[in-house]
C-alpha cells in the first residue's frame, strides 16, 4: 500500500509536466503577479513621495511657523479687560481668535481662523510647484521597469532558443520576488527606483519566456489564439487587481503590506514551477531560429509591434500623471487614486478574453485596427471629467480597446513567424515585448515633461490622435504574403485539397452499374 501511495504523487507530476493546460496556468499565474506589481505601485508611489518628502519638510519647519501664534494668546490686558467686564464670554476667550472688543461690534478677528483653515477643509495638497515636479520624478520612476526590460528583452529571446524556455521562466520568479522585497522596505525615491528597475528585469524573463513557451506548445493557430487570449487574461487581471489593492493598503494597513502578499504569491508560484516546469532541464529549440534583426526587417510584424506600442502608450502616460491631476483638480482621497484604474482594469479583462476568441472570427487586423480608433477616442475624452464618476467611460472604453489590441496582436506574431519565418517564437515575443515595453518606457519618461510643459488636457490630445492615425496601417495585417520557401513547407504540411491532382474516376471498377456514379460522387 505505501508503494502504491508513493506512485500516486509521482504519477501525478509526471501527468501534470505532461499537460500543457497546467503549462497555460504556470504562465497566467506569472503573468498576474507581474502585472499586479506593475500596477500595485501607481495609487502608492505619487502619495508616498508627497507625503514623506513635502509634508516631512514642512512639518520640520512647522514649529518656527507655529511659534508667533502663542503671544496672540499671551494678552494679559485684553484678557483680563474681556473677563472684567463680561464673565459670561470668558468660555470664549479660551480660542486662538479672542475678541477684542467688548460689544462685539467689529468681527474681523474670527474672519482669520476661517481662511487659515480652508485649505484643511478643501483636502486639496499644497504645494502646485511640487506636484509639478513629481509629475517628472514619477514617470522616470515607472519608466524604469520598461528601459530595462527593453534592454534585456533580446538577450533573454536568444537565451530561449540556445536553453529552453523553462530556466528563463524561474529566473525571472526569482527576481520578481527580490524585487517585492525591496519595495516593500524601501523608503526612499532612490531605493524605490532600484527595485522598479529589477522588476524590468524579472518581468523580461517571465514574459518572454512564458508566451514563447505557449506558441510552442499550442502550434494550431486557432488554439493559440484562444490560449493567448487567456494568458492575457491574467495580465489583465493583474491590472485590474494591482491599483485598487494598493491604494486600499496603503490607506488602511501600510505601505508594506501588498508587497509582503505579492511576496508569497510569488513564492506559491515559484512551486508551482518547480513542480511542473523543472527549471533544471534544459531544452534547447531542435531548430534554430529567424535572427532578430532579420524579424525587426519584416514590415507586418513592424506594425503589428507599432500596435502594441502605442496603444500601450496611452495607459502608460495616464498611470503616472492621472493621480497627480486627480489630487490638482478632484482633491481626490488616496483610495480613489487607484479605484480611478478599476474601470479599465475590468474592461480590458472582459476584453482579451472575449476577443480572444471573436478576434478570429472577424478578423484580427479588423480588430486591432477598431480597438486602436476606440484608444484615441477615449483618451481624448479624459480631461473632460470633473470627479471620479467621469472617468468611468473613458477609463472603461481604453481597456476594453486596449484589450482588442493586444488579443489580436499576440497570436498574429506566432502568425507571421510561421507564415514568413522559422517557427521559433523566442525573439518574435521578445520583440513584441519591447514593443509594450517601449510604450511603457516612452509614455511616462515623456509624459511628465509633456504635463508640465502644457498640461495634462494637451497630453491627453497628443497620444489620443497619435492612436487614431495609427490604426489605418493595421489594414496591412489583413492578409500578409508568405515567403516563398515558407509556401513550399506550408504546401507539404497542409496540401491542397483541388480536384485536378485527384483522379477518381480511375478507381472506379468493372462493370459499371447503375449506381457507380452516385459512388464516385461520394468518394469525391
Amino acid at each position: 500500500m505505501s508503494s502504491a501511495a508513493e506512485c500516486l504523487p509521482r504519477h501525478w507530476l509526471a501527468a501534470g509536466r505532461a499537460s500543457r493546460s497546467l503549462v497555460l496556468v504556470v504562465v497566467f499565474v506569472a503573468l498576474l503577479l507581474d502585472n499586479m506589481l506593475l500596477t500595485v505601485v501607481v495609487p502608492i508611489v505619487p502619495t508616498f513621495l508627497y507625503t514623506t518628502e513635502y509634508e516631512g519638510a514642512n512639518t520640520s519647519d512647522a514649529p518656527v511657523q507655529t511659534e508667533p501664534a502663542p503671544p496672540a494668546l499671551k494678552a494679559p490686558p485684553f484678557s483680563s479687560m474681556f473677563s472684567y467686564f463680561d464673565n459670561t464670554t470668558v468660555t470664549v476667550s479660551g480660542s486662538t481668535s479672542t475678541m477684542e472688543l467688548v460689544n462685539g461690534t467689529e468681527s474681523s478677528p474670527p474672519s482669520q481662523p476661517t481662511t487659515t483653515s480652508l485649505p484643511q477643509l478643501s483636502g486639496c495638497p499644497e504645494g502646485e510647484e511640487f506636484l509639478a515636479k513629481e509629475n517628472v520624478r514619477v514617470g522616470l520612476l515607472f519608466a524604469s521597469k520598461a528601459l530595462v526590460q527593453l534592454v534585456v528583452n533580446p538577450a533573454v529571446g536568444l537565451m530561449t532558443n540556445r536553453i529552453g524556455y523553462h530556466i528563463p521562466m524561474f529566473i525571472g520568479f526569482v527576481i520578481m520576488f527580490l524585487s517585492t522585497l525591496m519595495f516593500a522596505f524601501s523608503g526612499t525615491y532612490t531605493w524605490l527606483f532600484i527595485a522598479r528597475a529589477l522588476q524590468g528585469m524579472g518581468s523580461s524573463f517571465s514574459s518572454v519566456a512564458g508566451l514563447g513557451m505557449l506558441a510552442s506548445v499550442y502550434t494550431d493557430d486557432t488554439e493559440r489564439g484562444n490560449v493567448m487570449g487567456i494568458a492575457l487574461g491574467g495580465l489583465a487581471l493583474g491590472v485590474l487587481i494591482g491599483a485598487p489593492f494598493g491604494s486600499l493598503m496603503y490607506e488602511f494597513v501600510g505601505k508594506s503590506s501588498p508587497f509582503l502578499v505579492l511576496a508569497f504569491l510569488a513564492l506559491i508560484d515559484g512551486a508551482l514551477q518547480l513542480c511542473i516546469l523543472q527549471p533544471s532541464k534544459i531544452c534547447p529549440e531542435s531548430t534554430k531560429g529567424t535572427p532578430v534583426f532579420t524579424l525587426l526587417r519584416d514590415p507586418y510584424i513592424l506594425v503589428a509591434a507599432g500596435a502594441l506600442c502605442f496603444s500601450n502608450m496611452g495607459v502608460a502616460m495616464l498611470e503616472p500623471t492621472l493621480p497627480i491631476w486627480m489630487m490638482q483638480t478632484m482633491c481626490s482621497p488616496k483610495w480613489q487614486l487607484g479605484m480611478a484604474f478599476l474601470p479599465a482594469s475590468v474592461s480590458y479583462l472582459i476584453g482579451t478574453n472575449l476577443f480572444g476568441i471573436l478576434a478570429t472570427k472577424m478578423g484580427r487586423w479588423l480588430c486591432s485596427l477598431i480597438g486602436m480608433a476606440v484608444v484615441g477616442i477615449s483618451l481624448l475624452c479624459v480631461p473632460l471629467a470633473k470627479n471620479i464618476y467621469g472617468l468611468i467611460g473613458p477609463n472603461g472604453g481604453l481597456g476594453f480597446a486596449i484589450g482588442m489590441v493586444d488579443s489580436s496582436m499576440m497570436p498574429i506574431m506566432g502568425y507571421l513567424v510561421d507564415l514568413r519565418h522559422t517557427s521559433v517564437y523566442g525573439n518574435v515575443y521578445a520583440i513584441a515585448d519591447v514593443a509594450f515595453c517601449m510604450g511603457f518606457a516612452i509614455g511616462p519618461s515623456t509624459g511628465g515633461a509633456i504635463v508640465r510643459a502644457v498640461g495634462f488636457p494637451w497630453l491627453m490630445i497628443i497620444i489620443g490622435i497619435i492612436n487614431v492615425a495609427y490604426a489605418p496601417l493595421c489594414w496591412y495585417l489583413r492578409n500578409p504574403p508568405a515567403k516563398e520557401e515558407k509556401i513550399a513547407i506550408l504546401s507539404q504540411e497542409c496540401p491542397l485539397q483541388t480536384r485536378s491532382y485527384t483522379s477518381p474516376k480511375t478507381l472506379r471498377h468493372f462493370p459499371l452499374t447503375d449506381d457507380s456514379d452516385v459512388e464516385a460522387e461520394k468518394a469525391e
